[in-house]
């Protein structure tokens, strides 16, 4: 994949470089915060090459690329002068904010939680395989290895409030250092003592401080971040900018810290323990309704960015109660499930792209990324999406009926299955080794009937007519082209000159001209040979073939008038390419709906031997792109 060549494409789709505030990227996607979303051409963006879909949601523009996205977002903040993993600021961009307040908070959500995702994955994970290691005798408790190995393992859960700290002050746009200080007073061995102590605390003799437990928190770090970051911003308009250096972070973390132990931090410890509480009640009455749920409609979740809702739940109940039954077991199972029926879709499927993208993005999902398999497959086909809505399901039913929990983090799939045996930490909760075993077994249910569903209703979508031809049949091998030889270079009509609706082209003025009327966007090279031009609207191409002979291909009549609109380049000048291989991609609907011709020219602008013109077949044909159409004499 050249990295290079799509970053540009999808910066030039999106509106330019100038329509971008900022752009961050996680596991699959580009998540862009455009100025302008409808400058955006999402018809386009979703026919480039290496992009599988394109999600407008949460509040940002997603662009779904797969494994590959670290390497294209290195090329986008290149290309356009982004810094790397934060937002762009625009002081000039003043433009009302139309989005829902729904949105707004899931995006908040998103940036918040996504840096610190690593940290605590790979704490949550070491802690798994302690677990495992202890239970097999190969390490004892108490150890000097234990001791260092669990402190490298509590680490990012004990000092949550710090790590949430950095990626809050990011999000409100305050000073980092400041944001860090106030996570430290949180965490501050004598503070910490002073609210476990017995007495009645005052701040200042007057202000009474709440009680409350702030190692591993969530909630109130995020809630003091952003009332410092208010205090913040209100002290730099106001204060004299000789005393700002020292005025600033002063008053900020005087007054924030203040409220933040007297008001906000005792606030968001209450909604803690109340979401707390009711997921323990949860898993008391009805373990079995939040894993189900979850298993059915996490695909749902990712396809709006509604799954970020969710993350804040999960990394809570880790940090208080120790457990989760939220994200883990429901997203487990949801998502082995997709990339079961990702398998049964490559499986059943003749058409070899088909096949290698539902194999590797199936592969990709049981391990815990799910968008590719997602956008790519299960979306584009919808049975395989509804196998696995259903097999999520039953899954998941399983695990709330049996009660499993996980307990650290990571992305639901394979590779974190040891994040549900039980550690020192929940073993005195009741919790045995039966909870992977538990674990396991959803996840074979889930991936069985997923499998299963899928591969049933392939059978059905294809007795209905629902699946394209090439899914049941194959594709059929482009024939042998020789040097000489012009194929057929798109799925239409093929028609004669006097059918051509452009005057220029019917009266052959340029050179012998013949037409297609496409039936799909889809235009290829029609002789083996190289570009020797490329018009910049995308609508024209000239070829030089290997024996010499000069070709004009000229998509539709009057085009030229949409200025690359519907147009998509997959080659460009200078390429050497094989009759049949794709070089244009076209929206067929947009030129229909703008009222132009679809009909594509194919001009002999210099045949080697005019004594000895080429011949084409007759016309009114329906043709095969690749499909030989003229007999050179």
């Amino acid at each position: 994949m050249d990295y290079k060549a799509l970053a540009l494409e999808i910066l030039e789709n999106v509106g330019g470089k100038d329509n971008v505030r900022g752009v961050v990227h996680c596991a699959t996607r580009l998540r862009f915060t455009l100025k302008d979303d409808s400058a955006a051409k999402t018809d386009t963006l979703k026919k480039i090459k290496g992009v599988l879909s394109v999600v407008n949601a949460g509040g940002q523009y997603q662009i779904v690329i797969g494994p590959d996205v670290p390497q294209v977002y290195q090329e986008v903040i290149s290309i356009g002068g982004f810094e790397a993993s934060a937002p762009v600021d625009d002081p000039d961009a003043k433009k009302e904010d139309n989005r829902s307040q729904l949105s707004k908070i899931l995006e908040s959500i998103a940036s918040i939680f996504q840096p610190i995702i690593p940290a605590i994955t790979g704490a949550g994970l070491l802690k798994a395989l302690m677990a495992l290691c202890s239970s097999l005798g190969i390490l004892k408790g108490g150890t000097q290895t234990y001791i260092i190995l669990n402190a490298m393992a509590d680490a990012a859960f004990y000092f949550m409030p710090i790590l949430l700290a950095a990626s809050c002050a990011r999000k409100f746009k305050c000073n980092q250092g400041n944001a860090l200080a106030l996570a430290g007073v949180l965490v501050y061995p004598s503070f910490i003592q002073l609210l476990n102590g017995q007495e009645a605390i005052t701040f200042l003799g007057f202000l009474p401080v709440t009680k409350a437990v702030y190692v591993s928190s969530v909630i109130p770090i995020i809630l003091g971040v952003w009332f410092m970051s208010k205090v913040e911003h209100f002290v730099q308009k106001i204060s004299p900018q000789a005393i700002k250096f020292f005025s600033v972070p002063l008053v900020s973390l005087l007054v924030g810290g203040t409220v933040t132990i007297t008001l906000l931090g005792p606030i968001g410890s209450w909604c803690s323990e109340w979401i707390k509480a009711l997921f323990v009640w949860l898993n008391a009455a009805a373990p079995w309704i939040v894993p189900t749920v979850v298993g059915i409609f996490s695909p749902m979740l990712v396809m709006t960015g509604t799954h970020y809702g969710l993350i804040p739940i999960g990394t809570n109940n880790l940090a208080t109660v120790k457990w989760d039954t939220v994200v883990g077991p429901g997203m487990l199972t949801s998502n082995v499930a997709q990339g079961a029926a990702g398998f049964a879709v490559g499986l059943r499927s003749k058409n070899p792209d088909t096949k290698q993208q539902a194999s590797s993005a199936g592969l990709t999902a049981v391990l815990g990324i799910t968008e590719p398999v997602l956008y790519g497959v299960n979306l584009k086909f919808t049975f395989p999406l509804y196998a696995a809505m259903i097999g999520g399901g039953v899954g998941g039913l399983y695990l709330g009926l049996t009660r499993v929990a996980r307990f650290a983090g990571g992305s639901p799939g394979l590779l974190v299955l040891p994040a549900y045996i039980p550690n020192a930490d929940v073993t005195a909760l009741g919790y045995t080794m039966s909870n992977l075993y538990n674990a396991v077994i959803g996840v074979i249910i889930s991936m069985v009937v997923a499998f299963c569903a899928s591969y049933i209703m392939f059978g059905i979508w294809a007795k209905k007519g629902r699946l394209a031809p090439e899914e049941i049949n194959g594709v059929a091998e482009l024939p042998k082209v020789s040097d000489d030889d012009i194929v057929a270079l798109a799925n239409g009509k093929f028609i004669g000159p006097d059918e051509i609706k452009d005057p220029m082209f019917s009266g052959q003025d340029m050179g012998q001209t013949v037409a297609i009327e496409p039936y799909d966007g889809t235009i290829a090279a029609p002789v083996n040979g190289e570009i020797e031009m490329f018009f910049e609207t995308g609508h024209a191409f000239g070829m030089r073939m290997t024996n010499g002979t000069g070709l004009l291909i000229h998509i539709g009549v009057d085009t030229v008038n949409l200025k690359g609109a519907g147009f998509t380049p997959l080659k460009k000048k200078g390429d050497k390419v094989k009759a049949g291989e794709p070089i244009v991609k076209v929206d067929l609907d947009l030129l229909k709906k703008a009222g132009y011709s679809s009909q594509t020219m194919l001009v002999i602008t210099e045949p080697l031997d005019e004594d000895k013109p080429i011949k084409f077949v007759e016309f009114g044909l329906s043709v095969t792109r690749g499909q030989k159409i003229n007999k050179g004499e």
